[in-house]
Parts: structure tokens; C-alpha cells; sequence
């Protein structure tokens, strides 16, 4: 009866220790999130063929990719670049800092995709068409960033 309490008892330990064990990273942290990508850019043509929502869906998603770019256009333009690359220390205060800017545009994507969900139905397909377009030439315009240094 001992053995089965201490087996218990060193396996609800071995749990304990795993469950609150610090997780090793995976190694530095890219400041420009490759969560968001878009797979094709459009012509005026080609949205105007489009349905509403695929034309929400464009635009929702384009503004994800930029809202998780544009802010670190100081550093890069696309995804890889680390503190470490930029020369930035990697410590724990500029690691949290990053992490709370991560979760800050989390949040901010979060609340704009549901005011999003609520409104774009709403706006004017041209609009949208139009702005789809703007969005696209502005992430084009991240790709010869490099000419302007």
C-alpha cells in the first residue's frame, strides 16, 4: 500500500514539475509576424467579379497583413528579422515588450474584425474595390522599400 501512495505521489509530482517547467523558446522571435499573407494580388477587373464577401474577405485580410507590417517598416518589411539581427539585446525586457506588442495587436485585429463583421456589409462594393486596390499597392510598395534608403 506504501508503494502504490509513493508511486502516486512521485507521479502527481513529475506532473506538477512538467506542467510548471519554464518553456524553452524557440529560439528569437521575428518582429514581423508571418501569420498573415496574402496568396495573389487583384486587379480591378478581377474584383469587380467578385461577390461581396469575397470582397470583405480581401479586404479583412489585407488589413491584417497590414496592420502586422506597416508598424515595423523601420526595421523590416517582412518576416525573419529578429531583435538579435537588428542588434537589439535579447533580454527579458525587450522580449516582454515584444510580446506585449504581439498581444496588443491581437487585441486591436480582434476588435477590428468584429466591427469589421458588423459595417463593411454595408459599404459600397466600389469602395471596397477601391480600397483593396490601395491596400494591395501600399503592400506592393513593401517590396521595393530597400530603394528608398
Amino acid at each position: 500500500m506504501k508503494s502504490k501512495i509513493w508511486l502516486l505521489s512521485f507521479s502527481l509530482f513529475l506532473i506538477v514539475s512538467v506542467s510548471f517547467a519554464q518553456k524553452k523558446g524557440k529560439g528569437p522571435k521575428s518582429i514581423i509576424t508571418d501569420k498573415f499573407s496574402i496568396s495573389k494580388y487583384h486587379n480591378k477587373e478581377e474584383l469587380e467579379r467578385m461577390g461581396k464577401g469575397d470582397l470583405i474577405a480581401l479586404y479583412t485580410e489585407r488589413n491584417q497583413v497590414l496592420t502586422s507590417t506597416l508598424p515595423y517598416v523601420a526595421f523590416a518589411t517582412k518576416p525573419g528579422v529578429t531583435m538579435t539581427s537588428l542588434g537589439i539585446p535579447d533580454n527579458n525586457d525587450n522580449t516582454k515588450a515584444l510580446e506585449e506588442q504581439f498581444d496588443n495587436t491581437d487585441d486591436y485585429l480582434e476588435k477590428t474584425l468584429e466591427f469589421q463583421g458588423k459595417f463593411l456589409p454595408y459599404s459600397d462594393t466600389k469602395n471596397l474595390i477601391a480600397a483593396i486596390l490601395f491596400y494591395e499597392e501600399i503592400m506592393k510598395s513593401l517590396h521595393t522599400y530597400n530603394e528608398f534608403r
